[in-house]
């Protein structure tokens, strides 16, 4: 028996808020926590409280839904009551400069610290050089000077004592020293010693080689005396230094809590400082002070300096830190280079944070897409959660040259929870993949894309409604255009039972509708202005609509309205552009023939048919076969297509269409063109829920409604998707005043008794269907086309049937 159409309140539900009592949704009070997520909240509540390792977050929800405000809300409460990480900074390791030291101190202290150190400095570079232009200093380094002069002075004194004994004397020349023989308390004259007896010259000459064999010795040993010399000075130096570093350390350390490393490193400080005195010496202004002409700007000074990585509030809690664009660079932090006569040179001061540093000791929330889709992120993001610290390394270290100096950072400790953003398949996808996924990544909270929708819930929605008109301060809601957005929030899903808990769709449409009712200087937003607001979104998006329904109304596009057709039913499609679905009705029709047991799908013969509405032909082709004469062997050729399709077709939508263009084709009875269908089938007859009912019923009726409703005119829908109808206000009227009408179908039986107005029929005790009934006529078809077949074939039918 033929099912009556849905009345009209089946296909709306309203919202009534009558109950609550309010007039605006100034009167409402604000909503403490998502709604409809209390799973997912849990969730997050026991990842941030697990301490354990590898209990890091990935939050799983579609986008606009909230997850992120609410998850980041309430981390930042957890994080306020959770103590204040470390500082860390980064000095210079005085022993291997290319292995920079890190350095923990106590929240907040790292910048005093490195403006202690850096005054320190500065108070050196103007009290050493007076330290050494001193009176003290000068008296002392005259004696020295005076005790390593006469030292001098007295080996070559020992050399002219011995010359003396031999009758030579030591004479200083332009070319230096010489040993030179001695007449009358002179130099003797070459000439003279020519006069002298040989043997006297050959004395002389012996005795003035002994005397030059002492002052070679004399002379070799001035370069060792000149080496103590210098030592000494810088021993002097040290000692005079000594006292003011010590001095000028023990004022910085003053007032700061210094960590045993922090206090080891401060020594090591010292004696470089002391080492370093002369540079410290140079006064400033004297051009080689701060920088010389091989050296980068500031280089001889910024081996002291102290790099503050990463500095907290000692009273802030915990950080809560959202990396939006997570390149390895700003995921793990960088080393920058600084161009300098042809090379790229670094060195810990260029030493630059990433997200986690800055999120240590609390928590840092990352969008899983863009995480996976920047290089090296991904990788560089596990090994520092397996090795709970931080390595700042680039992603090309293999490939460095000569000219560009690189560094190697110690690793920072890290102790940091992870929180993760993606929908279910990036989720799925990282679970299947990547084995250590699910290790780090123990807790998914998993967001509701919608929640219920009953007098409890609609009570709570309203308040999550007046919750975002104060938070994006808009305009007061009245109870009449909250009913409408909650309505309009079911519509979103399809689903009179369910609304969205998209909180940023539902901020979006009260956003639209704010600005509606400002432009018409409503001072309270009405639900007309709701409704207005929800129109001008579609005109916005509906161009390609329109101009599809166009082609249909100049008959570009075959569709029929009216009338009646052999083997054609007007079947029914979503069409997606953007964010605008609408439904689009599409001609299929259907012929058959003798033939050998061959439903042909044109779709999929030619390659435009998808893996699902393939099955949803087979299953079409399993139902005949089991309901039809079941005794006898199929020899039909059939042929079924969606006329005037260019596209791809998939899914199994339109199945129960198919089959009944092809019971129409069969039984040789016309079907009522003002009447579209859509739902799929099952190998029993049963139809089944599709997506996008409301989209299609609205798709068609645009059509009929362009030509003039006739009031024969309606779409057949599963009777499942009953409970998903929020159809618009035209259509509801449509019906409402039997211009239109919805069908729900539970069987193919009752929906070609719609169709053709002819009875389906059951099968009797005697095994037939009831003469005359649409059953009977397509069974006594199909058995001519067997007998038909034999009779063409012969009693020996074709070998490979």
């Amino acid at each position: 028996m033929a099912p009556e159409p849905l009345p009209a309140g089946d296909l709306y539900r309203r919202s009534d808020l009558t109950a609550l009592g309010f007039r605006t949704t100034a009167e409402l009070a604000d909503v403490e926590t998502l709604v409809g997520q209390d799973r997912a909240l849990d969730a997050v509540r026991f990842a941030a409280r697990m301490r354990a390792r590898g209990y890091n977050l990935f939050v799983i929800g579609a986008k606009a839904s909230g997850k992120h405000a609410a998850v980041r809300s309430y981390l930042t409460e957890r994080a306020a009551t959770l103590p204040s990480p470390d500082d860390w900074v980064y000095v210079n390791d005085f022993k291997d400069q290319h292995r920079p030291r890190c350095l923990r101190l106590p929240p907040g202290d790292g910048p005093a610290f490195a403006g202690r150190i850096q005054g320190l400095v500065a108070d050196l570079r103007r009290t050493v050089p007076s330290l050494f232009e001193g009176e003290d200093y000068r008296l002392k380094r005259d004696a020295l000077e005076k005790d390593f002069a006469s030292r001098g002075e007295a080996r070559f004194k020992d050399v002219a004592e011995e010359a003396a004994k031999r009758g030579l004397a030591l004479v200083r020349t332009e070319h230096g020293l010489i040993v030179a023989p001695v007449e009358d308390g002179k130099p003797m004259t070459q000439e003279r010693f020519a006069e002298l007896p040989q043997e006297q010259r050959e004395a002389l000459q012996a005795a003035i080689e002994e005397v030059q064999e002492h002052l070679r010795a004399a002379i070799h040993k001035a370069p060792i005396l000149e080496r103590e010399r210098q030592a000494a000075v810088r021993d002097l130096d040290r000692r005079e230094a000594a006292a003011l570093v010590d001095l000028e350390i023990a004022e910085a350390r003053e007032g700061l809590e210094v960590p045993p490393p922090v206090a080891a490193w401060l020594d090591t400080l010292r004696e470089d400082l002391i080492d370093n005195v002369a540079v410290l010496a140079q006064p400033a202004g004297t051009g080689d002070g701060d920088t010389a002409p091989s050296e980068p700007p500031g280089g001889r000074f910024r081996r002291w300096e102290v790099n503050v990585l990463i500095s907290n509030d000692p009273k802030a809690g915990a950080p809560v830190v959202t990396e939006d664009h997570p390149t390895l660079g700003r995921l793990i932090g960088r080393i920058e280079h600084r161009a300098h006569m042809g090379a790229m040179l670094t060195d810990f001061t260029l030493i630059r944070p990433g997200a986690l540093h800055v999120a240590n000791g609390g928590y840092l929330l990352l969008d899983a897409g863009k995480l996976l889709t920047n290089a090296y992120a991904w990788d560089a993001l596990k090994r520092a959660l397996y090795a709970e610290r931080v390595v700042i390394e680039g992603p090309m270290e293999s490939a460095a040259t000569a000219l560009a100096v690189s560094i190697q950072p110690c690793p920072v400790p890290l102790s940091i929870k992870v929180v993760l953003f993606g929908n279910q398949n990036v989720h799925a996808a990282l679970s299947a993949m990547d084995p250590d996924f699910g290790d780090l990544f123990k807790v998914a909270a998993d967001f509701e894309d919608v929640m219920d929708r009953d007098p409890e819930h609609d009570a709570v929605y309203a308040r999550l409604v007046a919750t975002i008109q104060r938070r994006s301060a808009l305009r007061p809601f009245d109870r009449p255009a909250v009913e409408r957005v909650i309505e309009h929030c079911s519509r979103l899903v399809s689903d009179v039972r369910k609304v969205t808990a998209r909180v940023g769709v539902i901020a979006d449409v009260m956003r639209e509708a704010d600005y509606v009712g400002r432009d018409k200087g409503h001072k309270i937003i009405r639900a007309e202005d709701v409704e207005d607001a929800l129109e001008a979104q579609r005109y916005r998006s509906d161009r390609v609509e329109r101009r599809m329904r166009e082609q249909i109304l100049r008959e570009t596009i075959r569709i029929a309205t009216d009338g009646v057709a052999v083997g054609q039913v007007n079947g029914l499609s979503v069409a997606q552009v953007g964010s605008h679905a609408f439904g689009r009705p599409t001609r299929i029709s259907a012929r058959v023939r003798v033939g050998r047991g061959r439903v042909m799908d044109i779709e999929r013969e030619v390659e435009l048919g998808g893996p699902l509405h393939s099955k949803g032909m087979l299953i079409l082709q399993g139902y005949l076969a089991g309901t039809y004469a079941p005794d006898v062997p199929v020899a039909l050729q059939a042929s079924v297509v969606f006329e005037q399709s260019y596209g791809g077709v998939d899914g199994d939508s339109a199945s129960s269409t198919e089959l009944y263009a092809l019971q129409s084709a069969l039984a040789e009875l016309p079907i009522r063109q003002g009447i579209a269908v859509t739902g799929s089938v099952d190998q029993m007859g049963r139809v089944q829920a599709i997506g996008g009912v409301n989209e299609k019923i609205e798709g068609f009726f645009d059509v009929c409604n362009a030509r003039g409703l006739t009031g024969g005119q309606g779409v057949m829908i599963p009777r499942a998707n009953v409970d998903h109808l929020m159809l618009k206000t035209e259509v509801v009227e449509a019906c409402r005043r039997g211009a239109f009408a919805v069908w729900p179908i539970e069987t193919i039986d009752e929906g070609i008794e719609v169709l053709t107005g002819v009875p389906a029929g059951a099968r009797g005790a005697d095994g037939l269907f009831p003469p005359g009934t649409v059953n009977r006529l397509v069974e006594d078809r199909l058995i001519g086309f067997a007998l038909a077949r034999r009779k063409f074939l012969g009693s020996a039918d074709e070998a490979d049937d």
